[in-house]
């Protein structure tokens, strides 16, 4: 299980803005960037080559909450 704390210390690695945990992709994003970072076996790989790219209704499902 991914560890919440690490949010705390956490930014993008690319616009070093904070990330949102996502559980359901098992990913962390950044929306300032547009980037979703995976977690493998409870490690962040904070990696712009292993990120990808969040679609526009990831984007815009952010703007509803």
């Amino acid at each position: 299980m991914f560890d919440k704390k690490l949010l705390e210390i956490l930014v993008c690695p690319v616009s070093k803005a904070k990330l949102d945990y996502v559980a359901e992709k098992n990913e962390l994003i950044c929306y300032a960037s547009g980037l979703a970072y995976p977690i493998r076996d409870d490690i962040p790989v904070m990696l712009e080559d292993e990120a990808r790219q969040i679609t526009v209704e990831e984007k815009e499902a952010r703007k509803k909450r």
